[in-house]
This record gives C-alpha cells, sequence and structure tokens, in this order.
C-alpha cells in the first residue's frame, strides 16, 4: 500500500500537483498514480499530465503509455469523479499558503458548481476570497502542465503509431511463382535450427543461371538500353531514401508490393532488390535479406557481386558457420563470379569491407584481400594533348601567393560554410533609419516568424504523417523524401523562401522545382570532413608559394598519387518527384503562413488571413499558378527594411581553392557533389555517356576545368564604391546600374488608368488600348525588377567578398562550353560584373605591359576597330589627359569613360593606367588588371578553317594583314550594294532604308547565324536594331516612360535610371529573385536597360509609316546573301552537318559526337512528355523534353547540331589553349573566345592561343566526325536496310570539300585574337 505525505490534504490541487512530481512520479506507476488520484479533487486533464509526467520521467512503456484500453478506462474513471464532486456542489479555491501547506476555502452552495479557473474569476468580489495571486498561480500551473501533457502526448502518439506502423509493414513476400511460395511456407514453418542460411544456400543453387547480357536486359542495369526512366527512377530514389532516412522496412514493404503484382514486377531491377538487401546486411537480418533473394528468384533474376557481398557481409554480422559460407562462394564462383571483385569492384565502407572479409575468411583462413587499386598511370593519347602529359622536369606550373598556413585557415572557413549549407550577408540596399515604424515591423515579423515556425513544424509532421500513410499502402510517397533534412532545415528553407518571393509573386511550378532542388542538394552533403582535411593540407603543398612537391605535376595528378577513394556517384531524382516534392512544401508554407488582418486592415477583427495567395495570371498567353504574397506582408517587409539576403553554399564563389575535377561527379565544392558537365535535372544521357568513356580520354576535360577554377580572384574596391554609390541613389540604367523601386512606371492614371475598362462608355478600342498599355507597363516593371535584383545579389556578394581572395569553380555543358557555378558573381556577366573583378595575383608590367592596357583601354571603348595596334596605342597617349581624368575624378570630372561601349570596365583600365604611368617605374609596377583578346566572330573563324575557305578566312583575320578585317562592315557594306541596285529599281523598302545600314544593324545577326539563327531569329534582332534608330520611320507614338513613371515619346533621360517594378524588392534573401521569364537573360536585359527602352519594350500596330517590319525581312534576306557569297564553304558544311542531324533522328537516335579532346557530346533534344502532377493548390503540368524513351525532336536535333558542333570547337581551343599557358606559368581565364590573362603575359598567350588553333584545325575532324557516325548509326545490320540508315551513310560519305586555304598563316595573324 503505497502512503503520502502528512502534510497533503486531500482537495489540494497545488500540493497534489508538487506531490506527483516529487514524491509519486520516481515510485508509482501511472495507474497506482490515477488510483490514488481519486482521494484528491483535481481536473481530469492535470490528472492525465501528471500520469503522462510519470510514465515519460521514468522511460517505463506500460500498458497506460502504449495500452489504449486502459488509458479510456483510466478516463472514465476520473470523469466519473469529477461528476461526483459537481453533483456535491463543491467549488475548490486555493487562498493562502502556510509554510508549505495550501489550505482549501469552499465558496458558498448558492454559487453552484464551477470548474477551478472560473470559480477563481467567479470568486474575486466576495469578501471571503483572499487575494487572487495563488489563483493566477495555479493557473499557469496547470497552463505548463498542459503545455507538458501536449507535448508528451505527442513523442507518445509516435511512439505508438511507429510502432503500429512498423507491425503493419509487410515482410514477407508475395511470390508469384507456386512453388517458391512452397518452398518459402515450408522453410517457415520447418524446425532446423537455423533455417534461413539453409534456404538462403539452396536458393543460390537454384538461382536462374543467365548470361551477364541478359541478367543486364533486366530494365536500368547497364548500358543504353538500360537508362532509368520514369517510374524505374523514381523507384531506386525511393529506395535510396529510404535507406538514408533509416526507414530499410519501408523500402522492404514497397518492394514487396511491387514484387507481387507482375505489371509492376517489371520495373524492379536487380540493383533495387541489391539496395535493400545491402539494408539488411548492415543489421545484420538474416531472414529478411532471405525474403529479398526469394524475390530475386522470383523475378528471374541471377544475383551479381552486389548480391553476394550483401549476403556474406550479414553472414560476417552473425558470426555463421563454416559451411553454409563456403557453399555460398561455391555457388557464385560457379556463376562465374571472381571472389577478388567483391573487394575491388564493389562499392564498400570500411566496415563493411571488414565484416566481409571477416565472412570469407572463416571459410578460407588464408584468404588475403586484394590491395586497393592503384591509380593506372594512364595518360590521355590524344595527339593534341601529348605536350601536355610528357614528363618535363623542367616545368615549372604557376603557385598561388598565399602561404600553406593562408590556405589552410581559407580551407577551414570554406568548410564551415558548406556545413551551414546557406550563407548570409549583408544587403547593400540603402540602410534605413531605425524610426519607431521601422522598429516597430521588425518587432512584428519577428513575432510573425517564430508563430510561422510553430505552425510549420506542425504542418511538416502533419504531412509526414499523410505520407507515411500512403508509404504503409504501398506507394511511392513522399515520406522519405521529407525525412532526409531535419524539420529544422526545412523550417528554415522555407521561411527563407517566404522571405526571397517577389512583390508580384512567381509561378508555382518554379517555385516548386527550385525547392525541390535545394532538399536534393543539401542531402548530398558528404561527412568525411576529417579525411578530407588531411588530404586536403597534402593536396595544398602543390599550390601554396611556400612548399614543394617532389615533382611538378597538374593538380589532378597530384591529387590521385594521394590515394583519395573515389566519391559515390549520386543517382539524380526524376523532374517529377522534384517538382511534386517541392510543390508539398510549398503549399505547406501556404498553410502554415498566416498573420493578422488588422495588418491588411487596422480596423478589422483580429482574425488570421493566409501571407500567400494562389492566383492565375497570363504569362506569354499562358494561364499558370502564380504564389503572391499579401501586399500587407510585403509592405512589412519593405518598412522593416531587413538588410541581408541568404545564399546557398554552391552559389556563392568559394573561399579556399576548388577541388581539383578527378571524374565527371567528383570535384569543386569540398562536401557539395557537383557534376562536371551540368544539364536540366532528371536528364542522365549525358552523365551515361561520361561514365562509360575510358576515364584517360576525359583527362584533357577535367584538368582544364580545374585549371580554370585554381585562378585566384579579389574584388576591384573603387569601382565597387562607385556603383554603390549609384546603386543606393537612384542608379543609372545607361551605366547598366539598375535604379530602385520609387523610380519604376506607375499603372496609368486618369484616361488610362484600367479601372476605366469597367465603365460602360468606353469603346471596346479603348479598352483593348488600355490593356496594351498596362501590359506594357508591367512588362517593363517586371525587366525593371529582375535587373535591380541581379544587381542586388552581385554588389552584396561582392561587399561581402571585398577583402577577400576567392575562387569560382567551372563545370561545363553539354557541349563543352565551361562556367562557373557561381551564378550571381562571375566573370561571364555584363560589363559591370567584369569590372568588379581583378585577378588576386598580381604580375609585374615588364616592358610590353602598358602598351597591352593602352591597347585594352581602346577596345573596351568600341572605337579603333579597324585601326592597327600601333595607332591604337597612339590614340590612348592622346587621351591620356582624359584617361587620368577619368581615373581621379570619375564622377566629377569630363566623365569620358561613360561614352565607352564597355564603361565600367574602361574606368577600371583607366585607373590601372593612371597607377602605372605614376609609378617610379612602370614596369615593375605589379598589375592585377586582366587583359582581354577577343576572337574575330570566333564561330565563322572555326567554320573557315574547316573549309580552307581562304575568302572567309581573310574575312575574320585568319590571314595575315597590316590591318584587322571586320567581318560586320563588309557584309554592311555588301548589304549596301544590294539595297543600292534594288532602289535604282524602285523597291520602296530598299529606298527608305538609304543611310540606315550600318554595323551595328548587322552585326548580332551575323555573329548568331553562324551558331544557327533562322531567318525569323535574325529578323526580329535587325526589328530592334531598327527601332533603337531614332529618326527611322517608327510605330507612330511610341512611348516610353520617364523616370518620374509618366510616359512620353523618345528615351529616358540618360542621367536617369529605369529599372526595376514598383513592388518593392521583398525579400527573405532581402530582395527578391527575377522573374522566371527573365531569369539567364541578365545581361542582355542589362545591355537593353542602357538604351531606348521605349522602342524596345512597344507594341508595333501596322500603319503606313511603319517600315520596321518590312524592313527588318528585307534586311535579314540581304544578310543570309551577303554571307553566302562570302562564305560559300561555311555555307555548305553548315548544310551537311543540318542533313546529317536530319537523317540521323529520322532513324530515331539523338545526335552524338566525340570533341577532339575526347568529350562524348549527346543533343538533349526529343519530343516534349508531358508530366502531371496533380492536387493539392493545383494540377501541375510540366514539358520534358529529356525524356530519352521520346523520339528526337527533328527539328531542334538539326538545327541545333552546326552550331552545338561549333562550340563543341571553340570549347576545345580553349582547353588547349588554358593547359598550355598553365604549362608555361600564366594565369589563364576565358568567357567563351575571350581569353584573359595579366598584361604582361598577353604576348605569350597570343602565341600559345594560335598554335593550339592550328593544331586543332590540322586534325582531320570533319572526316573524323563521320566515320564516327558511321560506325555509331550505320554499323547496325538490323537497320542496315532502312532508307533512312541508306540516305545517312550516302550524306556521311559526301563530306563537304575544302579549300586551300594554309592554317600556318594564322600563327602570323595579328588580329587573329586582339
Amino acid at each position: 500500500m503505497h502512503t503520502f505525505p502528512a502534510e497533503v490534504e486531500p482537495g489540494d490541487a497545488l500540493s497534489t500537483g508538487i506531490l506527483f512530481r516529487v514524491y509519486l512520479v520516481p515510485r508509482f506507476c501511472s495507474l497506482c498514480c490515477s488510483l490514488v488520484f481519486l482521494q484528491f479533487k483535481m481536473a481530469p486533464d492535470l490528472v492525465l499530465g501528471c500520469c503522462l509526467v510519470s510514465s515519460a520521467q521514468r522511460g517505463c512503456d506500460v500498458p497506460f503509455v502504449e495500452n489504449l484500453h486502459v488509458r479510456q478506462a483510466l478516463l472514465r474513471v476520473l470523469k466519473a469523479r469529477v461528476r461526483q464532486l459537481q453533483a456535491e456542489g463543491v467549488a475548490e479555491v486555493p487562498v493562502k499558503r502556510v509554510a508549505k501547506r495550501v489550505t482549501v476555502a469552499r465558496a458558498p452552495e448558492a454559487g453552484g458548481a464551477q470548474p477551478p479557473r472560473q470559480a477563481q474569476a467567479g470568486a474575486q468580489g466576495a469578501a471571503a476570497t483572499p487575494s487572487s495571486r495563488w489563483a493566477q498561480k495555479l493557473d499557469s500551473d496547470q497552463q505548463l502542465t498542459e503545455k507538458r501533457k501536449q507535448r508528451l502526448e505527442g513523442k507518445l502518439r509516435k511512439r505508438v503509431e511507429k510502432g503500429a506502423w512498423q507491425k503493419q509493414l509487410r515482410l514477407e513476400p508475395r511470390l508469384l511463382s507456386r512453388k517458391l511460395a512452397g518452398q518459402l511456407q515450408h522453410w517457415e514453418q520447418g524446425a532446423p535450427r537455423s533455417p534461413w542460411e539453409e534456404q538462403l544456400a539452396q536458393l543460390l543453387q537454384e538461382a536462374p543461371h543467365r548470361l551477364s547480357s541478359e541478367a543486364a536486359a533486366a530494365p536500368a542495369d547497364r548500358g543504353p538500353e538500360s537508362r532509368l526512366e520514369g517510374q524505374q527512377q523514381r523507384l531506386l530514389s525511393f529506395f535510396e531514401c529510404c535507406l538514408l532516412t533509416g526507414h530499410l522496412p519501408l523500402a522492404h514493404h514497397v518492394l514487396v508490393t511491387h514484387h507481387s503484382k507482375s505489371q509492376q514486377q517489371r520495373l524492379l531491377t536487380l540493383s533495387m532488390y541489391n539496395m535493400v538487401m545491402l539494408g539488411w546486411a548492415r543489421q545484420g537480418s538474416f531472414k529478411e535479406l532471405t525474403y529479398v533473394f526469394f524475390m530475386l528468384k522470383d523475378a528471374g533474376l541471377a544475383p551479381d557481386l552486389q548480391s553476394y557481398a550483401a549476403a556474406l557481409q550479414c553472414m560476417g554480422r552473425l558470426d555463421q558457420d563454416a559451411g553454409t559460407i563456403r557453399r555460398c562462394l561455391k555457388q557464385m564462383a560457379q556463376d562465374g563470379l571472381q571472389l577478388q571483385g567483391l573487394f575491388t569492384a564493389v562499392p564498400l565502407s570500411a566496415e563493411e569491407r571488414a565484416e566481409l572479409l571477416r565472412a570469407v575468411r572463416k571459410a578460407k583462413p588464408t584468404f588475403t584481400p586484394p590491395r586497393p587499386p592503384v591509380p593506372s598511370p594512364q595518360v590521355n593519347t590524344s595527339p593534341l594533348l601529348r605536350e601536355i602529359y610528357a614528363k618535363d622536369p623542367a616545368v615549372s606550373y604557376p603557385r598561388l601567393h598565399l602561404s600553406l598556413k593562408e590556405l589552410q585557415g581559407l580551407f577551414q572557413q570554406q568548410l564551415r560554410v558548406e556545413m551551414a549549407t546557406t550563407i548570409t550577408v549583408e544587403s547593400v540596399e540603402k540602410v534605413p533609419l531605425l524610426t519607431k515604424e521601422v522598429l516597430h515591423a521588425r518587432k512584428t515579423l519577428a513575432g510573425l516568424r517564430t508563430r510561422w515556425r510553430t505552425a510549420l513544424y506542425r504542418e511538416l509532421q502533419e504531412t509526414k504523417e499523410s505520407e507515411a500513410h500512403a508509404a504503409r499502402e504501398g506507394r511511392l510517397s513522399l515520406f522519405p523524401y521529407l525525412c532526409l533534412l531535419s524539420e529544422k532545415e526545412v523550417v528554415r528553407m522555407l521561411l527563407q523562401t517566404l522571405q526571397a518571393l517577389p512583390a508580384q509573386g512567381e509561378s508555382l511550378l518554379f517555385l516548386a522545382h527550385e525547392l525541390g532542388l535545394r532538399v536534393f542538394k543539401r542531402k548530398q552533403l558528404r561527412n568525411e570532413v576529417q579525411e578530407l582535411e588531411q588530404r586536403y593540407s597534402k593536396y595544398l603543398h602543390l599550390l601554396a608559394s611556400d612548399t614543394q612537391v617532389a615533382e611538378p605535376c597538374l593538380p589532378r595528378q597530384h591529387w590521385e598519387a594521394l590515394g583519395v577513394p573515389e566519391a559515390p556517384h549520386e543517382q539524380p531524382w526524376p523532374m517529377s518527384v522534384v517538382v511534386q516534392l517541392g510543390k508539398q512544401l510549398a503549399e505547406v508554407l501556404v498553410r502554415a503562413a498566416q498573420m493578422p488582418s488588422s495588418l491588411a486592415a487596422p480596423r478589422s477583427p483580429g482574425t488570421l488571413i493566409p501571407v500567400l495567395y494562389h492566383v492565375y495570371s497570363f504569362r506569354s498567353f499562358r494561364q499558370i499558378g502564380i504564389l503572391k504574397p499579401h501586399p500587407a506582408f510585403t509592405q512589412l517587409l519593405e518598412t522593416a527594411a531587413e538588410r541581408t539576403l541568404t545564399f546557398e553554399s554552391t552559389d556563392v564563389p568559394m573561399l579556399c581553392p576548388p577541388l581539383p575535377w578527378t571524374s565527371p561527379h567528383s570535384g569543386a565544392f569540398l562536401l557539395s557533389p557537383t557534376r562536371m558537365m551540368r544539364s536540366v535535372e532528371g536528364s542522365q544521357q549525358h552523365q551515361l555517356l561520361l561514365e562509360r568513356c575510358p576515364p584517360a580520354e576525359l583527362h584533357g576535360a577535367l584538368d582544364a576545368l580545374t585549371q580554370l577554377g585554381n585562378c585566384a580572384w579579389r574584388v576591384n574596391g573603387r569601382v565597387l564604391d562607385l556603383v554603390l554609390e549609384l546603386f543606393t541613389d537612384k542608379g543609372c540604367p545607361r551605366l547598366g546600374v539598375p535604379a530602385p523601386p520609387s523610380e519604376a512606371p506607375r499603372p496609368p492614371e486618369g484616361r488610362q488608368a484600367p479601372k476605366r475598362c469597367l465603365l460602360p462608355e468606353v469603346s471596346p478600342a479603348e479598352k483593348a488600348e488600355m490593356r496594351r498599355e498596362l501590359a506594357r507597363r508591367l512588362k517593363v516593371a517586371r525587366e525593371m525588377q529582375s535587373l535591380r535584383a541581379d544587381a542586388l545579389y552581385r554588389l552584396s556578394l561582392a561587399q561581402h567578398l571585398r577583402h577577400r581572395v576567392f575562387w569560382l569553380p567551372h563545370n561545363m555543358d553539354f557541349r563543352g562550353r565551361t562556367y562557373p557555378c557561381s551564378p550571381h558573381f562571375n566573370h561571364l556577366g555584363s560589363d559591370l560584373a567584369r569590372a568588379l573583378l581583378e585577378f588576386a595575383q598580381g604580375r609585374p608590367l615588364g616592358p610590353h605591359g602598358l602598351n597591352w592596357l593602352k591597347i585594352h583601354l581602346v577596345n573596351l571603348t568600341g572605337l579603333k576597330k579597324r585601326e592597327s595596334l600601333q595607332a591604337r596605342r597612339d590614340y590612348a597617349d592622346e587621351l591620356m589627359e582624359d584617361i587620368l581624368d577619368s581615373a581621379d575624378r570619375p564622377m566629377t570630372g569630363r566623365k569620358w569613360w561613360m561614352e565607352a561601349d564597355e564603361p565600367w570596365q574602361a574606368l577600371a583600365c583607366c585607373m590601372e593606367v593612371a597607377r602605372a604611368v605614376r609609378a617610379p617605374d612602370p614596369t615593375a609596377y605589379v598589375s592585377h588588371f586582366p587583359v582581354h583578346q577577343d576572337g574575330s566572330c570566333n564561330g565563322l573563324q572555326h567554320y573557315a578553317a574547316l573549309g580552307r575557305d581562304s575568302v572567309g578566312a581573310a574575312s575574320v583575320n585568319l590571314l595575315p594583314s597590316d590591318l584587322p578585317q571586320d567581318v560586320y562592315s563588309e557584309v554592311a557594306a555588301q548589304v549596301e550594294v544590294f539595297r543600292r541596285q534594288d532602289a535604282e529599281q524602285g523597291v520602296q523598302v530598299a529606298q527608305v532604308l538609304e543611310g540606315f545600314i550600318s554595323r551595328k544593324v548587322v552585326k548580332q545577326t551575323v555573329m548568331t547565324v553562324v551558331y544557327g539563327v533562322t531567318r525569323y531569329g535574325g529578323r526580329l534582332q535587325i526589328e530592334k536594331r531598327l527601332r533603337e534608330i531614332h529618326d527611322f520611320p517608327q510605330v507612330r507614338g511610341a512611348e516610353t516612360p520617364d523616370p518620374a513613371g509618366h510616359w512620353a515619346a523618345g528615351g529616358p533621360d540618360t542621367g536617369s535610371c529605369l529599372c526595376p517594378p514598383w513592388g518593392p524588392p521583398a525579400g527573405p534573401m532581402g530582395a527578391s529573385p527575377p522573374p522566371q521569364s527573365a531569369r539567364g537573360h541578365w545581361p542582355r536585359a542589362i545591355r537593353r536597360c542602357r538604351g531606348n527602352l521605349g522602342p524596345a519594350h512597344a507594341l508595333p500596330s501596322p500603319s503606313p509609316q511603319d517600315f520596321v517590319w518590312e524592313a527588318s525581312h528585307y534586311l535579314v534576306r540581304q544578310v543570309f546573301n551577303s554571307l553566302q557569297e562570302m562564305f560559300s564553304g561555311t555555307r555548305s558544311i553548315q548544310r551537311w552537318l543540318t542533313e546529317s542531324a536530319r537523317l540521323i533522328s529520322h532513324t530515331g537516335s539523338a545526335v552524338e559526337w566525340v570533341t577532339p579532346l575526347g568529350i562524348p557530346i549527346i543533343q538533349p533534344y526529343h519530343r516534349d512528355s508531358k508530366v502531371m502532377i496533380k492536387g493539392g493548390l493545383q494540377s501541375l503540368t510540366f514539358s520534358s523534353s529529356v525524356d530519352t524513351s521520346q523520339k528526337p525532336n527533328t527539328l531542334k536535333q538539326k538545327n541545333g547540331f552546326p552550331p552545338n558542333f561549333i562550340h563543341s570547337l571553340d570549347s576545345s581551343h580553349m582547353m588547349l589553349t588554358a593547359l598550355h599557358c598553365y604549362r608555361k606559368g600564366l594565369t589563364f581565364v576565358s568567357v567563351h573566345d575571350c581569353f584573359w590573362t595579366h598584361a604582361a603575359d598577353v604576348a605569350v598567350m597570343n602565341q600559345v592561343c594560335r598554335e593550339q588553333f592550328v593544331r586543332l584545325h590540322s586534325q582531320p575532324i570533319l572526316h573524323n566526325l563521320s566515320r564516327f557516325l558511321i560506325e555509331r548509326f550505320c554499323s547496325d545490320p538490323r537497320t542496315s536496310k532502312s532508307i533512312w540508315v541508306s540516305r545517312l551513310m550516302d550524306t556521311l560519305l559526301s563530306v563537304p570539300k575544302t579549300g586551300t586555304f594554309n592554317l600556318e598563316q594564322v600563327k602570323h595573324s595579328t588580329y587573329f585574337f586582339s
């Protein structure tokens, strides 16, 4: 019998609560406690809370916790006691505390029975009622107990549900083979001491013996026939996530469910069975592993090395007898599998390898596993790379200017950034005054976020429960994906997304895709920090300024020599999973994020309203769903003016040298896996090609990417200060600095106001004009928002990195063109972006460096394009006074630099020239400024070299000449000849065009025609240029907004700005991201912003005076005719490539080829397959062109092949130049066909550039391409009789004939790159 302290009296609620927490909880079981409570007069919720505390603190699993029947009985007893007390008319109020006792005063019975809290309130006016302080204390105590009870109930409910869930998951397989099902039932009911071991041995002996090719014929194993598509890819990613999150029984349950249905069983592959088996092997669950072997045999598949590795590993963990292991090894040998392959061909952790070895040595005590294979000294055999990989002790690769200790410190900083997954930086937006309004807005936001975190946790848990229920039914739910990240990480990610949402909203499809990708990227973080730290420290000995290595080598070679194990290849998720997961998270955010209605309407009741609204809008004539923030929330963000931006760690430059690229999926960031070849999410065809390629064939690309990423950068602080001065004021679109929201155009007012459309007296024509006017303004506003957000991101990162050294890791697209991984701050951006960067490592100018700085400055102005280098130097000397004035007084002087084609880069160069000429010894001045050398219409240069076209070669500076040839001016002159002839014959449009045909009008079309631009695209380019000419016959009434938001004829004032939308830059990241339609086109948008915005955005309306449409049609036709005459060899090669691609796509294949450096290329253009994700806010439908099960898109294949092939050649030329410059000790980076280095090294880089171009085109490129395509698409006997294959063979054999141009002359061409 339990006894109690004498000072506790029945009916004393507060003392009883203390009693239970202090005295009863450690001593009694929950059931005894509940019975004892019948003596005390307490509310049932307090009884239940104390009982829960009792169970939780003792950590017991008594029936009260897990047996619902006992719990319900207890509640019934307690409720009966309450009714008994109420019938007695007793109300209890704590009144007084003496020593450690609390006495009870009874209220008059006439008052009727009340619950304790109501009694406290009702007794306040009674004379006998003591101070309410004790009542408040009891009330707060009960509230605290209630919270604890809810918390504990949640934990206990999860435990109960988890246990019930595990019991619901099916482990026993449902076999389709009656014989196997009978064997399984017999073994399950048999009496042997270890039936499962005997069962496995028997199963292995009876497993079907297949050839390896037959075993791989099941979908998704090896080779191009086994690509994971659709449901198979989704299944594999589901199983992978289950293992990562510790939900192996769920993976097994889904495997059993799919295996039991013949239609779904076809989706299962050997790798899926192996994945689940490996999970059971790690847990030592031999019975479940045998279940999977039963299903494997039932599916008609033969076990491979991974299957045997899982079985033997499990035996090692369970310490099985040698006989069972011996039978397993014997069967493996009979299947033609080598024992050594378990240790060399199967990826295993150290612990798994030890257990496997333990099992093998039981059967073979003398067995010694083979040592890890030493990296084979494979060397690329390409003749183009022979010099690069030739061992030369005299070679001196460049080193960084930082010591080993400094680099190790930078490594630790980068490691912390990547482990945090995000980085927060200060925004460069103008700092607001900390008024009461601002402080109140920030306080309100902080309170809302606290509330949202709680709501998000609750919504996430409910979503997980719902998805777990779907998974228990055998469906591929999102449950394991939702468990990849902790709830804290997901909540933080969703709040960042809410903060970054622009005022005009964002497409739900885009938002879902972004959220899904962020989860995928974060789940890939590897946790090998200690081992990585040791190896990276050794690697730094190759790069540091104060260390030495035994033998000079390339970074990749040094890293491989350290014996670094290959990182496991991550299976990409299908696009449908990415979007569905992101959509689910977006809906969680919509449900959880609510705010008081008083923020929107101060006089409204204090109800909660959604922060996000789902609306539909038209974008480019398509109706799409948009998530839009409430205007009150946007206004709150604007008022609070929080100055922080949050970026993913992989979206910012690195703080230490990147890891060298060693494989298609290993390199760049320390912990975040990055693919060597970027592609659309869900696409695997590029990665599969790279994986099948012999490793040595990729060495050239791997080493070139590593070299580009190893260039150290720093921020040009003086230029940054000037840009920030403009940015925080009113911007300057003419200089590429977008304006703030206050400068954006406003919706029309007066007679043009949108609300007038509702008036009955307004005609349909007026309504249409109002809609067009509003659409024009909205379009300008969206583009301005895009530009502002892009500039904000770039400038904020530049300010954050101002006093740091940083690196830009690179990867490449499917054509081989290289790009920095950091999207917001790199050297591939606009003029402004390039001007902010300079080399962190300087070099003395030497005898010729200052001259190259002057030439580069003149090149940036856009003047003297057809003058010699000496004339450009002389011109710079003539302008030295203006140059120095620009450097000293950029904003208050004569502002000569603002007239340049590239004003910010010109200003940065002015400053560098000024410092150099004022140095005591200009030759000793250490310059960090990058000097550029641009190819002269590089695409046409490659075409002319391929066809040995002498006329074309002369036009693009492949031939030596005293003055540079300008192909754009030559085409304009040829078009002018055609125009004059037509004008004489009375052609009206030719007469109107007199005086308007210039280099600028035709340049873009000439530049892009080599890259496959169509006549339609060329017409749009020329139309845009014509509309920029003020005195050309334009659309009548073309209008453009002025800085005040009004619309007037002509363009904006040159000193004012016109850029972002009228909504404030909402931003969790501090600023809103650009709209989806503008992403990826920021540099183009910035260039457009410099000029007259009005004509560029005006919608043409046909009128007799409008010749733009007709003139652009006429000019594009003449441009194509001129190019046909000037580049006949180019056009013949282009037609050959186009026809070959058309015939290849008709055979049912996508076009493939291999670049001269050995990079395999495949065009990812297939017919669109519609993917629909139903339910939720809306059904999302998106098109996927990367589904290789779909037929190729013939139009895109044939139009894309010529430009993509030329891009693969210019990337090969760049990589060759990069590798040879690195071997000569130069700093080298590129922007495609624009090569950068120090001023002192320009001459050396120019020599290397020309030599490698000649070596590249000395190879029989077109004949090699023809042979490859014939072997790839025409050698299959099964398709040789196809009419398309026959035509393809004939076409490929007729390689275009070449001219007589001598490539060696390129080496002596001064203006080839200049």
